[in-house]
C-alpha cells in the first residue's frame, strides 16, 4: 500500500480552511491522509480518482466547524460545492457531493461512481473505526499507515465536538450523528 503524506489539492484546499479548522488542523488532515491512502489503494491505485479524492476529502467533515453543526455532511458538501466552483470547475460537482454526502453510508452506496463513493466511504469507516473495522486490510496495513500519519487526537475531538455542538450533552450529540450523519 502506498502510504500518501502530502497532497498539493489537501494542502490548497486546507489552507483555504484552517482559519476556520484552528488548533484542530494537524488531526483533520492526517485523517484526512490516512483515508485518502485507503481509498486509493481500494481503487487499485488509480490517479483518475485521487484529485476528485483528495478535493472532496478536504472538506468531507469540514461543516463541524464551519457551520458548527453536527448533522455537517450537507454543509460540507455546500462548502466543497462554492470551492469547486470557484477553482476546480473541471472537477465533477455530482461525484464530488456524493463522496462528501454518503462517506458515512453504513450500506454499499447505488448510482453513478459507486465504486469511487464505497471506496472513500469503506476508507472512512476504517479510520473513524481506529481499524475496527478493515473493509479488507490487514492489520498490518492499517498500523503502517497510523504510524506514519499519526492521529494528533483527532477521535478525541470528534468526542469533543460531539459534546460541545450539542450544548455539552456529548450523549445526545452522538444520538444526532447517528440520526443527521450515518445514512443506510
Amino acid at each position: 500500500m502506498h502510504i500518501i503524506q502530502l497532497d498539493t489539492v489537501v494542502e490548497s484546499e486546507l489552507a483555504l480552511l484552517a482559519p476556520c479548522i484552528g488548533a484542530d488542523l494537524p488531526g483533520y488532515r492526517n485523517h484526512i491522509y490516512r483515508v485518502l491512502t485507503y481509498a486509493m489503494h481500494f481503487m487499485g491505485g488509480e490517479a483518475r480518482w485521487r484529485r476528485p479524492f483528495a478535493f472532496a476529502l478536504a472538506y468531507h467533515d469540514v461543516g463541524m466547524w464551519t457551520h458548527r453543526e453536527l448533522a455537517y455532511l450537507e454543509p460540507s458538501a455546500a462548502r466543497a460545492e462554492a470551492a469547486r466552483r470557484d477553482h476546480a470547475p473541471d472537477l465533477d460537482g455530482a461525484l464530488i457531493h456524493d463522496l462528501i454526502v454518503w462517506h458515512h453510508k453504513l450500506t454499499p452506496f447505488r448510482g453513478a461512481n459507486a465504486a469511487a463513493v464505497n471506496a472513500l466511504r469503506k476508507a472512512d469507516w476504517v479510520d473513524a473505526s481506529q481499524g475496527l473495522l478493515r473493509k479488507g486490510l490487514t492489520r498490518a496495513q492499517i498500523a503502517a499507515v497510523n504510524a506514519a500519519l499519526p492521529a494528533h487526537g483527532f477521535p478525541d475531538t470528534l468526542m469533543r465536538l460531539a459534546g460541545d455542538l450539542n450544548h455539552g450533552n456529548r450523549t445526545g450529540g452522538l444520538l444526532r450523528v447517528l440520526h443527521k450523519v450515518y445514512r443506510v
